[in-house]
């Protein structure tokens, strides 16, 4: 294939995806398996299978609506609205468990008062816990979270596609690109976080750092690579 700025141009798609992606999952409550047991806010499950999820519901909704239209900016919103639905799907179905089944009133314990209700949190941490479900703000930051990650991902795919007009060798690529900046915020991250109000989300540079020079290295040799397949 031909080195020309069509080609740079994918290349920065990718990187910009690619930063969405581990920087998006710094929104996402995860709360691992001490939120599984209703000891931790946030969702039971870890921070790569968040990250390359968002990032895979968005390529799957952007590959969709590439089927019915070549518009950049709708494949694009796609990709976000698609990984916001399945974000937010999975908190408020988490929200339920930890409701009607649990019993466990929504708490954080890493602020005194929700930044959007204004509620009181300290009464309601069990002792022994750092707060349990999906309290309001990290409802809205997983919602930002996932929406970031979804349009990560359809940026990242859609360069892909345009190369080598392969759905498959495109997927699998891209795949490949949102799991390597899934582990990176994982790494970053270090366990649980709530949100953007989480005094861990301060770290994002660091993986903003990690991740622009994972998806450069990544984007280079996946525009090579699947443009000369």
């Amino acid at each position: 294939m031909n080195f020309d700025i069509n080609t740079i141009v994918y290349i920065l798609e990718i990187l910009v995806g690619g930063l969405l992606v581990g920087i998006g999952v710094h929104f996402v409550p995860v709360g691992g398996a001490p939120a599984a047991m209703a000891q931790a806010t946030g969702i039971g499950t870890g921070t790569v299978q968040l990250a390359a999820g968002s990032g895979l519901t968005g390529l799957l909704a952007a590959g969709l609506m590439m089927s019915v239209t070549d518009n950049l900016w709708l494949i694009l919103a796609s990709g976000a609205v698609g990984a916001g639905i399945m974000i937010g799907s999975t908190m408020l179905t988490g929200s339920w468990i930890y409701a009607y089944a649990v019993g466990a009133p929504f708490a954080s314990a890493k602020v005194n008062y929700d930044p959007i209700t204004g509620f009181s949190q300290p009464p309601y941490v069990a002792p022994g816990t750092v707060g349990q479900g999906i309290p309001t703000i990290c409802f809205v930051s997983g919602l930002i979270g996932g929406m970031m990650g979804g349009l990560g991902g359809a940026m990242i795919y859609y360069p892909l596609y345009l190369i080598n007009g392969n759905a498959a060798l495109s997927a699998m690529f891209a795949i490949g690109i949102f799991l390597v900046n899934a582990v990176l915020a994982s790494w970053n991250i270090q366990g649980t976080i709530e949100g953007f109000h989480d005094p861990k989300f301060k770290k994002w540079p660091f993986a903003f750092r990690a991740c622009a020079i994972a998806s450069i290295l990544l984007a280079l040799a996946a525009v090579l690579i699947t443009g000369g397949a």
